[in-house]
């Protein structure tokens, strides 16, 4: 099959982990296929991650003497959903939790190097297993493991239709009326809604996610607005993981970041990890995590305070103050404090974020690996300066903080210098949770009942209920519904 080539026997929508996972299978199995993804190059959600997936049974469990079972990972995915559990698509939670460790197989066949199996609570032994040196590798792995197999990549190609024939998907419409027709089936692998805008997430969400961005901005829901324009429906869509509170991303790409993904230069990394002291690996791999890493909230229980670009003070930061900062002016927000709470944030058990592979990273950490987000000065003037508000509105800010503080109340005062502010920092949606309806063959479903021929779902896209809490599981979704989306839509999709 060429490039010039307008018909296939598998189209893949969505150049992602899900989407080149799809592809990859589908070409192992015979197919032609062709992958379409409308940015101007693959990685998705999948690439912006910190690279987790979790898995039972693995070759790295087994080294690591652990014993574990699939049985338990789903006992203990009820565990992490919480009251959400009752809400779970438990076919499809069986479906991850019986095929991921498989997935790692594959991937780690591919050149993916993992470290792990890390702990997460209340997952009740070590599961997690972190990708070396950073999850563009799976974005490069897939992708030339899928060209191997003469799967057809183009980016810049807008999907926006679905087409039908006597109620059989048949082909895709791009923006600007080409048609790409397919022999067997379409799956639609191209993300969340977290990004989509207000008149789409309003059908589904409401209150303050309807004003806070996505972590993509390419997740736009185009997978289940073609779904849902056939029939099929969207479960779960008032869910998402987030808002979030988030660091702005840095004005340059960290070293690690940069790194190629050879497999021999992951595995050298991951010698390195195992014989270095952590003194000297901690700084490494923290300037690649906290890009991602997300501030923690017990920052405002010891006295830390919210403000906006104009220096005020504008929510309770101990009532959800992620839901707050979309409302501002720009969607940005600082956050402030003295010395008493920056004291207490250099060494564990407080920490300003959590860093899967790593463990945590503090104050200390921040001004090593992320100077541009740290700003410190002697005194409230300098350092509304530093961060560019209005010293008298930021001075008046904590000053009301103080007047607010009751009796009792243990949050520590502003008063002890020097004083500091972490960001700018804005409120995401991570990912939305609401798939389009599928089986377990990841067939998508139509709302009036069985499988609508010729189209599968997989990743965010085919999310079809399952509730992926946690590190690891959207990642683990992602690669395994892929997979068996992509070989079942060879096999079945006829």
């Amino acid at each position: 099959m060429t490039e010039e080539a307008r018909e296939y026997d598998i189209v893949v929508v969505g150049g992602g982990g899900a989407g080149l996972m799809a592809a990859y299978a589908a070409a192992m199995n015979g197919a032609s296929v062709i992958v379409l993804e409308k940015g101007a190059e693959l990685g998705g959600t999948t690439a912006l991650s910190v690279g987790t997936l979790t898995a039972t049974g693995t070759r790295l469990q087994r080294e690591a003497d652990i014993t574990d079972n699939a049985d338990a990972h789903f006992e203990d995915m009820a565990k992490i959903a919480g009251s959400r559990a009752e809400r779970d698509n438990l076919k499809l939670r069986r479906l991850l939790v019986d095929n991921a460790c498989e997935t790692v197989d594959i991937l780690e066949k591919l050149g993916i190097v993992f470290t792990g199996p890390l702990p997460e609570p209340p997952h009740r032994v070590p599961r997690m297993h972190a990708i070396i040196p950073h999850s563009k590798g799976f974005i490069r792995q897939l992708e030339k493991a899928a060209r191997n197999k003469h799967a057809v990549m183009r980016t810049g190609a807008n999907a926006q239709r679905l087409i039908t024939e006597d109620g059989r998907v048949t082909g895709v419409e791009l923006a600007g009326g080409e048609r790409i027709m397919v022999r067997r089936a379409v799956i639609l692998a191209s993300g969340d809604f977290s990004a989509a805008d207000h008149a789409y997430k309003s059908k589904y969400m409401t209150g303050p996610l309807l004003d806070i961005a996505g972590v993509n901005p390419l997740s736009t829901g185009d997978g289940q607005r073609m779904g849902e324009a056939v029939g099929g429906e969207v479960i779960n869509g008032d869910l998402a993981w987030g808002p979030e509170i988030r660091f702005l991303a840095p004005p340059r790409l960290s070293i690690i970041s940069k790194l190629p993904t050879w497999r021999g230069l992951a595995k050298l990394i991951l010698l390195a990890m195992k014989i270095l002291p952590g003194a000297v690996m901690r700084p490494f791999l923290l300037g690649f995590v906290t890009t991602f890493l997300a501030p923690s909230h017990s920052l405002f229980d010891k006295g830390a305070i919210l403000v906006n670009s104009s220096g005020d003070r504008f929510c309770d930061e101990r009532d959800r103050p992620q839901d707050h900062i979309g409302s501002q002016e720009g969607k940005v927000a600082w956050i402030i404090f003295g010395a008493e709470v920056a004291d207490q944030f250099r060494s564990y058990p407080n920490f300003i974020s959590t860093a899967p592979g790593v463990g945590y990273a503090d104050l200390t950490d921040y001004e090593k690996t992320r100077p541009d987000v740290v700003h410190k000065a002697a005194n409230v003037e300098a350092l509304a300066e530093s961060i560019g508000v209005p010293s008298n509105a930021l001075a008046g800010s904590v000053d009301a903080f103080h007047a607010s503080r009751t009796a009792g109340d243990d949050r520590a005062a502003m008063m002890k210098p020097p004083f500091y502010a972490l960001g700018p920092v804005q409120s995401w949606i991570v990912f939305s949770e609401g798939g389009l309806k599928v089986d377990e063959n990841l067939r998508v479903l139509h709302r009036d009942g069985g499988p609508i021929p010729g189209l599968y779902a997989a990743g965010s896209a085919g999310q079809g209920g399952v509730l992926l809490e946690g590190h690891g599981h959207h990642l683990g979704w992602a690669f395994t519904s892929g997979r068996l989306a992509g070989a079942n839509a060879v096999r079945d999709g006829v």
